[in-house]
């Protein structure tokens, strides 16, 4: 198994491509397209991913990514892709790296702001919150098996 990638295919919502494109030109990496906006387009991204010969898969933050996580790891074993994924949960699941917020925190935090617009805080006082502590993990029997 090659350690470089230069053809990474990202697998996520079309407004965060642009995002990913611009981060990886300095290093030389092409972001290929395998948009998902609905659950409906994962056969024709996941064509897309091995029509177009990727060497990694990047795996884009949205509701509908974390929803189907098993079905994305399970994609990248299958035709084995080293992935990265934004939710901790994907590398529980078998995917090989995780690197994002605490998703356990981020929905604590959701709750927080909830419950004060539900105790009288009108929505535009309460202030937009940024997550400030990430984790990164490793499935180190995923990392084993692509030795």
């Amino acid at each position: 198994m090659s350690t470089e990638a230069s053809r990474v295919a990202f697998l996520g919502p079309k407004d965060q491509l642009q995002s990913y494109r611009a981060a990886a030109l300095p290093a030389g990496v092409a972001v290929i397209p395998a948009l998902l906006d609905a659950p409906e387009q994962y056969e024709e991204a996941f064509a897309t991913v091995l029509r177009e010969r990727a060497d990694a898969l990047l795996v884009g933050g949205s509701p509908v990514s974390y929803t189907q996580l098993g079905r994305t790891v399970k994609f990248a074993a299958d035709n084995s892709l080293p992935a990265i994924y934004p939710y901790g949960e994907a590398a529980e699941a078998g995917g090989l790296i995780a690197y994002g917020s605490n998703t356990e925190g981020r929905f604590r935090q959701a709750a927080r702001l909830v419950d004060r617009i539900l105790k009288g805080a009108k929505p535009q006082d309460v202030p937009t919150e940024q997550p400030t502590a990430f984790e990164l993990i490793v499935n180190r029997k995923t990392a084993t098996l692509s030795d």
